[in-house]
């Protein structure tokens, strides 16, 4: 499902969906998590692909055709597993997954129809979930097209020793592009760090910075935190910015910000 604004629709407006569609992948005795999730640490791209192809059911929120989630639901369909497609009431039917039933939800969340489509998705992921386990011919999307030679992914067994060193092997790996990489100049610019307030508080903050004579940028809403970059500070300043946004924002605290030189 799409995680960062687009298409009109704010990152707080996503994270009001995932809980609503948490809610009825719950209520269909399975726990929620996005294919990008996993208990171990590893590269995102091999977290999403095994979990594509090993999860029993996978449902693909297609609501403002993201890129990347539309991609997520090919790879999905080429192994041909259980899948449920949901969209909102402003997006459009794809012509290639036209042919796939959707559920649909309001994009302003209205209360009584979000109750019925939670409770229809429930119902849909447990028939889904039965139809592909009894029925041997059971297909999500592949099949209905004519005899295809479903892709999957190696699976093997392997020692708990073999899965550390895999993952040392990984963590070096982007390590080394971390080193490799230059660092953008943007990590160089003291950034401070918010987690999401009304919009009046924040707003009471700016004003309170420029009054003070501060020039700063705020940047978009990620991660449920709210940024505000400026240009290179004094250790003074950085002081004096976080004692006036502590005022607004008690948890305010500074990102990027070079460690102190201790002398001998």
């Amino acid at each position: 499902m799409p995680i960062s604004a687009i298409d009109s629709c704010s990152e707080q407006h996503w994270a009001g969906v995932r809980e609503i569609l948490s809610d009825s992948i719950e209520d269909a005795d399975f726990i929620p998590q996005l294919v990008s999730d996993a208990d171990e640490v590893g590269i995102i791209h091999k977290r999403i692909v095994q979990n594509l192809y090993e999860n029993p059911i996978v449902v693909v929120d297609v609501s403002a055709k993201n890129p990347n989630v539309m991609f997520e639901l090919g790879m999905r369909f080429a192994f041909d597993r259980p899948t449920v497609i949901v969209k909102d009431d402003k997006t459009s039917y794809s012509f290639d997954t036209s042919t796939v039933e959707h559920l649909t939800y309001p994009r302003d969340l209205r209360f009584g129809q979000i109750v019925e489509f939670k409770e229809a998705l429930t119902d849909k992921i447990r028939a889904t979930v039965r139809q592909a386990e009894n029925d041997p011919n059971y297909t999500t999307f592949l099949k209905h097209f004519g005899t295809f030679k479903v892709a999957k992914t190696k699976t093997e067994t392997v020692s708990p020793d073999q899965i550390v060193l895999e993952e040392l092997r990984s963590l070096r790996e982007l390590v080394g592009k971390l080193v490799s990489s230059p660092r953008p100049a943007s990590a160089l610019s003291p950034t401070l760090c918010l987690q999401i307030p009304p919009a009046e508080v924040v707003d009471a903050l700016d004003n309170a910075l420029r009054a003070d004579g501060y020039d700063f940028k705020r940047l978009a809403p990620s991660n449920g935190y709210t940024h505000i970059r400026f240009t290179v500070l004094s250790a003074e300043d950085r002081k004096k910015i976080l004692n006036v946004a502590q005022q607004h924002v008690p948890a305010a605290k500074w990102l990027n910000t070079p460690s102190p030189r201790v002398q001998a």
